[in-house]
């Protein structure tokens, strides 16, 4: 079993910046790939940033330019630096990773953190 345990949300006003860190852990094996999705109220979940094994990032369109997702392969620890932080950034931010033996793994959840941006 594997499980991933986030933490760095809490309340932010706007144009600050936040840190979430997702510390992985238990049968892991390799992991592949390392993503953060966020669900804000009424709306679907959305992925936000992707990282490869190889350090390779993709973003979603609305946060390029101001996340940045990076991870410790040493320690499973995936991270999302958020910064100019907008009210719409507002969610529930949850960490996934793809992990197994083999390509392409098993998908794994994070508990998810509240992140809030107000004034």
């Amino acid at each position: 079993q594997v499980q991933l345990v986030e933490s760095g949300g809490g309340l932010v006003q706007p144009g600050g910046s936040l840190r979430l860190s997702c510390d992985a852990s238990g049968s892991i094996f390799t992991i592949y790939l390392m993503r953060w999705y966020r669900q804000a109220p009424g709306k679907q979940r959305e992925l936000v940033a992707t990282i490869t094994s190889g350090g390779s990032a993709g973003y979603a369109d609305s946060v390029k330019g101001r996340f940045t997702i990076s991870r410790d392969n040493a320690k499973n620890t995936v991270y999302l630096q958020m910064n100019s932080l907008k009210s719409e950034d507002t969610a529930v931010y949850y960490c996934n990773i793809a992990c197994g033996r083999a390509w392409p793994g098993d998908m794994y959840w994070g508990q998810g953190t509240q992140v809030t941006v107000s004034s």
